[in-house]
């Protein structure tokens, strides 16, 4: 995929004048033109309505709401929920980012961050926002039945978004992974996508069903979550996981993820 971010119209939500200008060069710097800055959550969600951004880059800390209540509504807004978003933000406290992550965004930036981080992150948007040309003649999207689970809506849709740039249709949902293990006891799938953290039945739980007492266990396991406790994860990895990626996620390694599992099926 081309790495131009040219074509990208970007609307900036940052409060203070001297960081939204020292974000515009940044942006500048790695050609993208139309970035149109916003001081507040308010004053950017009218301006969605009126022409559709790309891409929204944001504070979390905004005189009228919070970044989080910002990438909510848009979420919860037909015409905008499939707008990239983009967090910069100081804040470390892992409750404070939780909700920005299960939102589906492109990228959790630090304040200052680097130059590459930004890059990474802007391809990350331009692997949500386009289609993969190659992957989709390789992958037989068409017939392949995928079933995520997260309970998450946003999150769900965000992840069902790059997969469908993979050319897959068929996706069957589930809010954890009790309802997962009633979609699998009636449905074939060829790929199972789940978060961790869940109620009802959590990440770890679902892939140990999955492996011991499901009809279909030999299906790849693909957990995308915002879990940092090293020991939970190695405990899903020995439960017979078949791939782990952080939230938020860089599509293309889910893309190589979805590709590797397939291709090993």
């Amino acid at each position: 995929m081309s790495t131009s971010f040219g074509s990208l119209v970007v609307f900036l939500v940052e409060p203070s004048a001297s960081q939204a200008k020292f974000i515009t060069s940044q942006l500048n710097s790695l050609g993208i033109e139309f970035v149109r800055s916003f001081g507040s959550g308010n004053g950017a969600l009218v301006a969605m309505t009126e022409s559709k951004p790309d891409l929204v880059i944001s504070a979390l800390y905004l005189p009228d709401m919070s970044g989080t209540e910002l990438i909510g509504a848009m979420r919860a807004d037909k015409d905008l929920e499939q707008v990239a978003f983009i967090l910069i933000s100081s804040e470390t406290r892992p409750q404070a980012l939780e909700p920005v992550r299960q939102a589906g965004v492109c990228g959790i930036l630090p304040k200052p961050f680097a130059i590459e981080q930004l890059k990474t992150a802007l391809l990350t948007t331009l692997d949500f926002l386009h289609q993969d040309a190659d992957l989709v003649q390789e992958i037989d999207g068409e017939n392949l039945r995928v079933l995520l689970v997260d309970d998450s809506p946003s999150a769900r849709k965000f992840m069902r978004r790059v997969l469908e740039n993979l050319g897959i249709e068929k996706f069957y949902e589930a809010e954890n992974g009790r309802e997962a293990v009633g979609i699998l006891s009636e449905m074939m799938v060829d790929l199972v996508v789940t978060d961790y953290n869940m109620p009802e039945m959590d990440g770890q739980a679902l892939v140990e069903y999955i492996r011991q007492q499901s009809w279909q266990n030999s299906v790849p396991v693909l957990m995308v979550t915002s879990e940092s406790n090293q020991g939970r994860l190695a405990a899903v990895q020995e439960a017979g996981v078949s791939g782990i990626c952080d939230k938020p996620f860089e599509p293309s390694i889910v893309k190589r993820l979805v590709w590797n599992l397939l291709g090993q099926r």
